[in-house]
């Protein structure tokens, strides 16, 4: 890790913990070296940081160009291993950095659905995962965050306090079969894929009852 990523590691884990009573699961599932993808569902700002913390590896992540423009802050997040991409999320420059990191051994953090929840339930998977997958040879760890949408979901006025879990499933790893035949329909059934590992994760069941009123949980 360099400097400012070990202490922005160190202040999450250190925020998870006094705030969020945070707690990782299934982190021995994250391979401990070589390339592989982090896939987590997209509830609120506060996923990266807590997802990332995770592992003890350093990630790569993606964030909007946009914020790179803010004060003070945007200068430090290529620091953190961001990447910037376009706000409409197809930005292919960005794509080829993180298959050229993932070539390099390297650990990517991507959300499959593109963008923040507006309530919290999983939404569709978007392709370009799949393309990821495919270009990369990369494993995927399925990985799902509880308890964000209700701590700092898109919309509220502030955060609260509560706990977060983050679970982490076995990974799955794509072969050159997954991808013949029309690359689109391929990459979205892969994507889709990965989705659905996402969407059977569960917390344990001493932390379930932080997580019962978890919007995706209630949808199923």
């Amino acid at each position: 890790m360099n400097p400012a990523y070990w202490i922005g590691y160190s202040l999450s884990r250190i925020v998870g913990s006094v705030f969020f009573d945070y707690r990782a699961e299934g982190s021995e599932n994250i391979p401990l070296t070589g390339p592989a993808v982090l896939a987590v569902n997209h509830q609120s700002y506060l996923d990266p940081p807590l997802s990332g913390i995770a592992t003890k590896r350093d990630c790569c992540f993606l964030a909007r160009k946009t914020l790179l423009d803010i004060p003070i802050m945007g200068p430090i997040l290529p620091r953190l291993n961001v990447i910037p991409v376009s706000k409409d999320g197809a930005d292919m420059s960005a794509l080829k950095i993180v298959i050229r990191e993932l070539k390099k051994d390297q650990l990517v953090l991507l959300f499959p659905e593109g963008t923040r929840s507006l309530d919290g339930k999983l939404q569709p998977a978007q392709a370009g995962i799949g393309l990821i997958l495919a270009k990369s040879g990369a494993p995927v760890v399925p990985m799902r965050i509880f308890g964000s949408f209700q701590a700092w979901g898109k919309g509220s006025k502030g955060i609260t306090p509560r706990p977060i879990t983050v679970v982490a499933g076995r990974p799955i790893q794509f072969g050159p079969a997954d991808f013949e035949g029309d690359a689109r329909i391929a990459y979205q059934a892969a994507a889709d894929r990965v989705l659905e590992a996402i969407r059977q994760l569960r917390p344990s069941p001493d932390r379930m009852r932080w997580h019962r009123d978890d919007p995706g949980l209630i949808e199923g």
